[in-house]
């Protein structure tokens, strides 16, 4: 079928799976996380530096990251990073099942895996030109990728709230270790044509300056990232808040359900 052209690579259809499973456990335990932060600590403060601590270092470090992955061997960098993500999960994980972890442990975690995700985030989308052998299957490739990640998006919390409410947070970070196996095995067992890349450090903040010049000289580019960074801002962060307003809401459903249902004293 043609919606799905892309995965006549061998490589790429790799990927593919990999991805789906990773991708899944990733947004489990994002809300496993939220969660256990505001489990822990009942604040909305300290659930918002667990929110931020995540999500800074790709903030900061995404662009630099994006022109060495340009200039380094993306492959490797995948492989690097996904198995940081593996081993950063199975920390939470034992924390949370031998019951020790602390709010300190979330947040230092948390900052951990900002960082790995300002390098992994970047290689992993550029990563799919190395995948593509036909230049006009790129297109398809990527509308492929935003399936994967819109529907881990769907899938992955609903799991998460699953495995919550029945076994807890640290399954949740068990899983999601567990899938990172998936991605890891797929990238190893990829045969990827090595590529001649410039490794200078003297041009590295040269092509940082060039892709920021490109990126806001061009319209429709500077428009689409100001759109982008606006939905981000003002739209995004109710993901953090959903721990609180799940627990609000429930206790005033709770409370209005017994006022409503259960026999009231009416003083005479």
């Amino acid at each position: 079928m043609l919606i799905f052209r892309a995965l006549s690579h061998r490589n790429y259809r790799l990927f593919f799976g990999g991805q789906a499973i990773s991708l899944t456990g990733t947004w489990m335990q994002q809300i496993a996380m939220s969660w256990l932060a505001y489990r822990l600590t009942h604040s909305a403060l300290l659930l918002g530096v667990v929110g931020f601590t995540s999500r800074i270092p790709t903030f900061l470090l995404a662009s630099l990251a994006g022109v060495l992955a340009d200039r380094w061997n993306r492959h490797r960098i995948l492989v690097i990073t996904q198995t940081l993500s593996m081993v950063q999960a199975m920390i939470l994980a034992i924390l949370v099942l031998t019951e020790t972890v602390a709010v300190w442990h979330i947040i230092s975690l948390s900052l951990l895996l900002g960082l790995i995700n300002a390098f992994d985030i970047p290689t992993r989308q550029s990563f799919v030109v190395d995948m593509i052998e036909k230049r006009e299957n790129l297109g398809n490739a990527i509308a492929l990728n935003s399936s994967i990640v819109n529907g881990a998006r769907l899938i992955g919390p609903s799991i998460a709230g699953i495995l919550i409410a029945t076994l807890g947070e640290g399954t949740c970070f068990l899983l999601n270790g567990l899938s990172f196996i998936a991605v890891i095995v797929a990238l190893l067992a990829m045969k990827i044509a090595p590529k001649q890349r410039e490794i200078q450090g003297s041009q590295v903040f040269q092509g940082l300056k060039e892709g920021f010049s490109y990126a806001f000289g061009f319209a429709p580019i500077r428009s689409v990232l100001l759109l982008l960074a606006l939905v981000s801002l003002m739209g995004m962060p109710y993901t953090v808040l959903m721990p609180i307003l799940l627990k609000t809401f429930y206790m005033v459903d709770r409370r209005l359900s017994v006022f409503l249902w259960e026999p009231q004293e009416w003083a005479p």
